[in-house]
């Protein structure tokens, strides 16, 4: 896929994240060079290859085998009454 022309949604879904990634730098670079077509089509690239890497990068929480309860109660820290000095 040449830089001269944007990629459709369908055409985004069959890359994988390398392609995409180079893609974006690509597109970024003719942005750089005065392009100004080129700024948003890197923006929304750069944009998509973000969202990707976030929803690789999430780790599901493992289940809780306690029920979660308060560790620690400042109502009932000390059994003892203080003394005054």
């Amino acid at each position: 896929m040449a830089p001269t022309d944007p990629p459709n949604s369908s055409q985004l879904g069959r890359l994988n994240d390398g392609e995409l990634e180079q893609l974006a730098v690509s597109w970024r670079a003719q942005a750089l060079r005065g392009d100004r077509k080129a700024h948003g089509i890197a923006h929304a690239l750069e944009v998509a290859h973000r969202q990707r890497l976030r929803a690789s990068q999430v780790v599901q929480l493992p289940e809780s085998e306690t029920p979660s309860r308060p560790r620690w109660k400042f109502w009932a820290a000390s059994k003892t009454p203080r003394t005054m000095t």
